[in-house]
């Protein structure tokens, strides 16, 4: 008798990557059964859900509990995005200004959103947590830090270690710069504490990345685990097929 299909809820899954996500998942229904979570009416129509999405506001822990209840794996792609202030005019030189929507800051998103699916999650029995967060957090100088004033790697970071310390298997992927490119053509590069922002491959297509969160749930090895991830340049080295080799690599906790 084979073992049941998972259930795999995947929250952000209107977003740019968690779309990606979601589509491999319910492509693969012979393997999973898939749930996404997406913050408005709009966004599930958006990608043709129907009872399989659940609509929810993230940062109301209590608006979680349906979409979690009976799933057996999470992975949370909601990130918070920032905005660019309208007037900008590239011919002049200078950079764009940034900012965040009321009630969407990282804070609110990437802190208290993600910590209540973590909570939720461990509530409901989930068994596996899969989160993308992205490689940067151990520099609180970072640029990306300056958007909006939003510090977005510093509460990542702190969901990540909020994460690795709830006691629930748990995979963090912190990718590099994301690019919409094509799956599968590169060799996937995984390192640990942003030693790769220090090379010349430090990004990678989202599709890959997503690829990468689907792989995640199979593996054992990799549960209880945290990496960077890149890629390198299309044309060079070998396409990566082998994730079960891929992840034994990763050595880091966190």
């Amino acid at each position: 008798m084979a073992a049941p299909r998972p259930t795999v809820l995947v929250t952000g899954a209107g977003g740019r990557t968690g779309q990606i996500v979601f589509n491999k998942l319910r492509e693969r229904s012979d393997q999973f059964a898939a749930r996404g979570l997406v913050r408005s009416e709009e966004s599930k129509h958006k990608i043709g859900g129907a009872d399989d999405v659940y609509v929810a506001d993230i940062r109301e822990a209590d608006h979680l509990a349906p979409a979690v209840q009976g799933a057996d794996a999470l992975i949370i792609l909601t990130s918070a995005s920032p905005k660019m202030k309208p007037g900008f005019d590239p011919t002049k030189g200078g950079r764009p200004e940034f900012y965040y929507e009321d009630g969407a800051y990282p804070e609110q998103v990437d802190w208290i959103g993600q910590k209540n699916q973590i909570d939720a999650a461990k509530a409901a029995g989930v068994k596996h947590i899969v989160l993308v967060g992205s490689m940067g957090g151990t520099n609180p100088n970072h640029p990306l830090n300056n958007l909006g004033n939003g510090n977005i790697l510093v509460w990542k970071r702190k969901s990540e270690q909020y994460l690795a310390d709830s006691g629930v298997p748990y995979t963090i992927i912190r990718p590099g710069g994301l690019q919409d490119k094509d799956r599968g053509v590169r060799e996937l590069i995984v390192g640990k504490d942003d030693e790769l922002l220090q090379t010349d491959t430090k990004a990678i297509p989202r599709a890959d990345v997503a690829e990468v969160c689907v792989q995640a749930l199979q593996y054992e090895e990799v549960k209880f685990k945290a990496f960077d991830l890149a890629s390198k340049p299309e044309g060079e080295g070998t396409p990566t097929k082998d994730f079960k080799a891929l992840f034994s690599k990763v050595t880091a906790r966190f």
